[in-house]
């Protein structure tokens, strides 16, 4: 179950690190205006606050491979909880899809974290 998880945890990051490529490089961009609904002058008007929070992405992908990739559930679970409250933040804040597209994986994979765990001593 732990590979499984560790899929899981990894699919986030990759999510995340999408994230940063639509938020940094291609916010002005065709792709990245038909993604978020945002017309040329929106985009251009927004585009430093997007980079900005395509680097939190990053952050949070950087940080969910280095926890996984280290065997480190305990690290792993910070991240994935971090994007939970990302997810849950930006539903409530600013469309109700990021509760789907960003946090509900990120459950998925924590949950997946707790199954088969062993028991302590």
């Amino acid at each position: 179950m732990r590979i499984l998880a560790n899929i899981a945890a990894l699919i986030v990051a990759a999510e995340h690190a999408g994230f940063l490529v639509l938020e940094i490089f291609l916010w002005q961009e065709d792709a990245g205006m038909n993604v978020f609904g945002l017309t040329a002058e929106e985009a251009a008007q927004t585009a430093t606050l997007a980079a900005n929070q395509g680097l939190y992405n990053g952050f949070l992908a950087a940080g969910l491979v280095w926890a996984t990739l280290r065997g480190n559930r305990e690290f792993t679970r910070f991240f994935l909880l971090c994007v939970i409250a990302a997810g849950v933040f930006g539903a409530m804040t600013a469309s109700p899809t990021i509760l789907y597209v960003q946090a509900a994986p990120a459950v998925v994979a924590l949950l997946l974290s707790f199954i088969g765990k062993p028991a302590r001593r």
